[in-house]
This record gives structure tokens, sequence and C-alpha cells, in this order.
């Protein structure tokens, strides 16, 4: 079976593919210039997630091709960060002749961080019981003699954490530190890298601008952390739990005063900034006070539905990551009737595959 290795020499073709792709798909928004913002082209991913596979007295990770379903074995992953693959080879040492801690078990996670902390999820198909425990407590003693690394079982209905369920990244962006931390199971972005420059972007982007910030669909506060020293007040909306959770963590990590998070849904906000609902969330929060000039909106894939695009056209700029292009291209007809495209950026989050994260900047006509 194939083991996963990348042909580094084919990087720049695919990132120029892309980048002659998405000009001619935005052109007739007047985008003639892309700022491309290129991944490492090895060991730029710091997920990961693989199913075991039990041969006999033989245990390995694989994968599956998405096209022809054939399992691949992968004993080394280029894609993924090397404390990654370091610990994938560690940990199935491990694993291979220990009968209570890899009986069952059909997948394992990762989840790292440039500041070399590391979370792994070992998922299985029975319940966890006291002997599993004793047994994974042991396993977890033996790696953390060469990781920084914290262990986490899972089965139908049950979530065992030895230590804590999430890992504390610290990203440089424009020379300086910002901390986040990144709960198990939760989104956040696969690329660091990628994501420093991502960041580093929406801050050149946002420098010249002087008053306050709205975010919709803020996650951990990936963003409107790193923004927060940009604008005069940052207010925030997320509707998942663990990552408002998660942002407010970060907050108070990174001493950010002047940003606040309201567990929201975009539509939700939408009613309560058009007056049509009263939420209860917001009663220590007065909308009216924020002059909130700039929207940053960092939809998932399915873009933005229509109430929240004539939202966003009604702020004086307008900041747009994606992950979609299509549904980027059809939310940037909606809003071309009252803005242009000021900038446009693409970011290599996912190298050697269909995918691309944009960043576009628009301003009113």
């Amino acid at each position: 079976m194939p083991v996963i290795d990348i042909d580094t020499s084919t990087y720049d073709a695919q990132l120029t593919e892309k980048q002659q792709r998405i000009t001619t798909q935005f052109s007739r928004f007047g985008v003639q210039q892309l700022e491309v913002f290129a991944s490492p082209p090895k060991h730029y991913r710091q997920r990961a997630e693989f199913r075991v596979w039990h041969d006999q007295d033989e245990l390995y990770h694989i994968m599956f091709d998405p096209v022809s379903k054939e399992k691949i074995r992968v004993d080394h992953f280029d894609p993924g960060a090397p404390l990654i693959n370091d610990l994938m080879s560690a940990l199935i040492n491990e694993l291979k002749d220990d009968e209570l801690m890899r009986r069952k078990l059909f997948q394992i996670d990762y989840l790292t961080t440039l500041s070399g902390e590391a979370l792994v999820s070992l998922l299985y198909h029975k319940p966890l019981n006291e002997q599993w425990l004793a047994g994974a407590k042991e396993l977890q003693a033996r790696l953390q003699q060469h990781f920084n690394v914290e262990l986490i079982g899972r089965a139908r209905k049950q979530k065992e954490v030895l230590g804590n369920d999430y890992v504390i990244e610290r990203l440089q962006v424009n020379g300086q530190q910002y901390i986040y931390q990144q709960v198990e199971n939760s989104f956040t972005q696969p690329n660091a890298k990628v994501n420093e420059l991502m960041l580093g972007w929406a801050q050149d982007v946002c420098a010249p601008l002087n008053n306050d910030l709205l975010e919709l669909y803020c996650g951990n506060g990936n963003f409107s952390v790193a923004l927060a020293g940009s604008f005069n007040r940052v207010l925030a909306t997320e509707i998942s739990k663990s990552s408002v959770k998660s942002a407010q963590y970060n907050i108070a990590a990174n001493k950010v005063t002047n940003l606040d998070i309201i567990r929201m849904s975009s539509e939700e906000f939408t009613q309560a900034m058009r007056q049509e609902r009263s939420f209860s969330r917001l009663k220590d929060i007065d909308l009216q006070e924020y002059n909130c000039q700039t929207i940053l909106v960092d939809p998932p894939r399915a873009g933005m539905d229509e109430l929240t695009c004539k939202l966003v056209s009604e702020y004086d700029n307008i900041v747009y990551i994606s992950c979609n292009p299509d549904t980027l291209e059809r939310d940037l007809d909606r809003l071309a009737s009252t803005h242009k495209v000021t900038r446009f950026a693409i970011f290599d989050q996912f190298p050697y595959t269909h995918h691309i994260e944009s960043g576009v900047f628009l301003t009113r006509k």
C-alpha cells in the first residue's frame, strides 16, 4: 500500500493554477492583481485524523482514497506537522503490543501547535472502563517523557479527558505574539503558518480604519483578537458555545480590553440590529453605542444568507474571509451594487487540493 508523500516540485505550479482560476472567476469585479500567500510546501497541517487498521499483530494508520476508496497505509504523512509525524510513529509503537489499548480502537485524531503542544484523541468501538483509564494514564506518562502531549478517549456517548481537552497555540503576527486556546473536536485553522499570514493581511487592511469593528462568525476570536488593536471597540458574534468559551479565554490571555463576544447566530444578530427581536443575551450591551463602520465576516462554506448579506452591505468597509470561491462570488454579486473590491488575496490553506481561502476588502462606492 502507498504512503502519503508529497512531490514539492509541483507546489509552485498548483498555486499558480489557483491564482489563475481565481483571477478569471472574479475578473468581472475588477480584480486584476491578487495578493498571493503561499503555504509551506510540506508539514503544514496542525490537525490530522486517521482510521486505524488492525492486521493480526500489525497496527497502522490508514486513509481512504476519495475516488477509489482504496485503503492507503500512512506511516509518514508529509502534509502533517513534524510533531504529528513523530507522534504517529511513537503512538503506534506503544499501541501495537498493548491489547488493552488497541482493542476496538478505530480512529486517532491529532491536534498540534506551532508552540509544541499536542492533543491525541483515541476513538473506540467499546465502552472505556476503569481498566482502560488506568492503561491510558500509563500510556500518556510514557509519551510525556518525549512529548508535550495529553490524551482523550472517546466512545459512544463517552469522553474521557486525561488532562486538558485543549492546546494553547502561539502565533507570531507582525512581530507580536497572540495566544489562542484550541479545543479538541472544535474548528481551528489547520494551517497555522498561513493563518499567521491571513491575520497579518487583515491587520494591514484594517490599519488605516479608525472606527469600531463588527465581526460575524468569529469562532474562537481568531481574527477579532488580532484586530482589536486596530479599532476603538470590537463586537463579535458566534453561535457555538465551545467557540465562545475559547474566545473569552483568548480575550483574557491576550489582555484585550475592547472586545465583546455575543453568543448569537448571524441571523439573530441581524434581527437584533433591525430591532425586530429583543434578546436577553444583549441586556448588557447597547448596540447603539457602537460606531461600527467596518464589518468582518468569515462564514461557513455556504456563505451568507440573503438577510445577513443585506446587513453587511450597510457598512462602509467589509472584510470578507471565504473558504468557498463559489459562495463568495454569489455574495459579491449581492454586494456589488453598493461596494467595490479594493483588495483581493488568496491564502493557500490547503495545498495540492482544489480548495483555496480568499480575503476580500470592499469599500463603499
